[in-house]
């Protein structure tokens, strides 16, 4: 009875960390790539590629990283909504 108790808890305890680490993945995601994508995209696809004026690549470069933004929140909505619920490992 404690094995199966113990066994309970620590798959409770693995799920935990399982979730969080998940959080502190996407959160890392949401604070980085849209920096990275709108400085990178303003220079090297804006104005160096497209040939675009500095002003008008702060407008576009700003809508790669609100797209960015967008893309990754989808991305943990369908990871939080396709994730196991129960606790118990399933057997085939």
């Amino acid at each position: 009875m404690a094995d199966d108790l113990r066994t309970r808890m620590m798959g409770g305890r693995e799920r935990e960390d399982g979730v969080m680490k998940t959080m502190i993945l996407f959160s890392l995601a949401m604070l980085f790539f849209p920096v990275f994508l709108y400085f990178f995209s303003k220079r090297m696809l804006f104005e160096v590629f497209f040939g675009m004026s500095s002003q008008d690549s702060y407008f576009y470069a700003a809508f790669v990283a609100i797209a960015t933004v967008h893309i990754i929140l989808g991305m943990f909505v369908y990871k939080a909504f396709t994730e196991e619920t129960s606790s118990t490992p399933k057997v085939d």
